[in-house]
């Protein structure tokens, strides 16, 4: 028998009729189904959520449970969030789209029932996506030091910007005067790095991105560098307070803090059926090819 995990953060009650159908279609095909503990309780706590599924809270019981694969159910966030969880189990995740853009969470919300047909017949790939690794003197954020999408630091409270020394395994390659500096992975350059101005690398590229956050001087352009480099950061700014960002979890430091990040040696696996095309998925997200004057 499969088992399979439902993770998520928060549903909207609108969104529960879609979470009922993706409960409905596994029972269905006898799959025993646990939930990610915090999400269960949201739902009890909520919506007075009715169930009789297990549920588990820790990397160590997907391993335990024998969990086949993960369903993140939201959006890209809920992706990022789950990949804490699954850490380097080898879960792989399928993501459920309740939200607007998603280019993690392929699944729209009302082709439910097909994805499930189609992971039950193993008609999908599993895309391997790299992640940063932080490693910090004195930690940060313990054994969760890693990020699917993104690592970032900036300026905390104060207007004036920040100065961040860049170093490129061991050399001095930059420092940013800017808000903030964004590190991120190929699948984190088509969020905030994009927004930011840099570019969109497909996933596998071997890369990461260094994008400036509002740099002072324009000639600070966003760089991609091999993903078997080391950087070490230096930061610096009128306060002594600065914000440390993985993904969606965030914490504040100081400029006594060492900062070094380099690639995680372990991957996250992604679910994507067959037909999925990054390139596809782009024009779709972004509109690329579509002239809306006519």
């Amino acid at each position: 028998m499969k088992r399979i995990l439902i993770y998520g953060n928060y549903i909207k009650s609108s969104h529960l009729k879609y979470l009922n159908i993706l409960v409905e279609k596994l029972k269905k095909n006898d799959i025993e189904i646990f939930f990610y503990e915090e999400f269960l309780n949201f739902l009890i706590e909520n919506f007075n959520y009715k169930n009789d599924c297990g549920y588990l809270s820790q990397t160590d019981d997907l391993i335990m449970k024998k969990i086949d694969s993960v369903l993140s159910i939201g959006g890209d966030g809920t992706i990022l969030n789950s990949a804490v969880l699954v850490k380097d189990s080898r879960v792989p995740i399928l993501g459920i789209n309740l939200g607007r853009l998603g280019f993690l969470a392929i699944v729209e919300k009302n082709k439910i029932n097909d994805a499930i047909d189609s992971l039950l017949a193993g008609n999908y790939e599993i895309q391997k996506r790299s992640l940063i690794k932080l490693i910090s003197e004195p930690s940060i954020f313990g054994d969760e030091n890693f990020a699917l999408n993104d690592f970032t630091i900036h300026k905390s409270e104060a207007p004036s910007v920040i100065a961040v020394h860049t170093y490129l395994d061991g050399k001095f390659l930059n420092t940013y005067w800017a808000d903030g500096l964004i590190v991120s992975t190929p699948t984190g350059s088509t969020g905030y790095s994009l927004s930011c101005g840099g570019p969109i690398v497909f996933p596998g590229s071997g890369n990461f991105i260094i994008t400036p956050v509002a740099p002072h001087n324009l000639t600070m352009r966003p760089l991609v560098i091999p993903d078997d480099s080391e950087l070490s950061l230096e930061i610096e700014g009128r306060t002594d307070l600065f914000l440390c960002t993985l993904d969606s979890r965030y914490k504040k430091i100081t400029s006594d803090h060492k900062i070094v990040l380099k690639k995680a040696d372990f991957l996250i696996n992604i679910i994507v059926f067959e037909g999925y095309d990054f390139t596809k998925n782009l024009q779709n997200k972004l509109n690329w090819g579509n002239d809306k004057r006519n």
